[in-house]
């Protein structure tokens, strides 16, 4: 059976996972990459080091997110969400979204390429100074989401 979710079973599937992909474009070119986030019910929060998609997200903030549960070929649900790239600047914002995100991480058994002990690290610079590159925090403002599934 084929069929369109909720939206309590949208953000049901949000908040049971921690990676999905973000997908963003710039001079008729869409990079789809996976991320590491946090749901809080109104936000993905999420952060990465600079590069290709911040820079197209700071240009562009206009972003798709997709998330997939995936128990079968014939059982999974996905969700895709659009919004826009918020950069969090404020130091005090940015300490409590990366404490948010880290927490979430380690509830959970995820991989290494997660970097919840780097996330760790990071926020513990964040209380002493120092001459760490420190990532960039940001969170996409939810503005329309959607979900389907199949149960065999």
């Amino acid at each position: 059976m084929l069929g369109e979710l909720s939206n309590e079973e949208i953000d049901q599937v949000l908040a049971n996972n921690v990676t999905g992909r973000i997908g963003c474009a710039e001079n008729g070119k869409v990079y789809i990459v996976p991320i590491s986030y946090a749901f809080n019910n109104a936000y993905i929060i999420a952060h990465s080091r600079e590069g290709m998609k911040i820079d197209m997200m700071r240009k562009h903030p206009q972003v798709c997110f997709q998330v997939d549960e995936m128990t079968g070929l014939s059982n999974w649900r996905s969700v895709v969400l659009w919004g826009e790239y918020e950069e969090i600047t404020d130091p005090k914002e940015k300490y409590y979204a990366m404490k948010f995100l880290v927490s979430r991480l380690a509830q959970l058994p995820v991989s290494e390429t997660a970097g919840v002990a780097q996330m760790h690290q990071e926020l513990q610079a964040e209380e002493s100074p120092g001459h760490i590159i420190r990532p960039v925090v940001y969170r996409i403002r939810i503005k329309e989401k959607t979900g389907r599934f199949e149960k065999a």
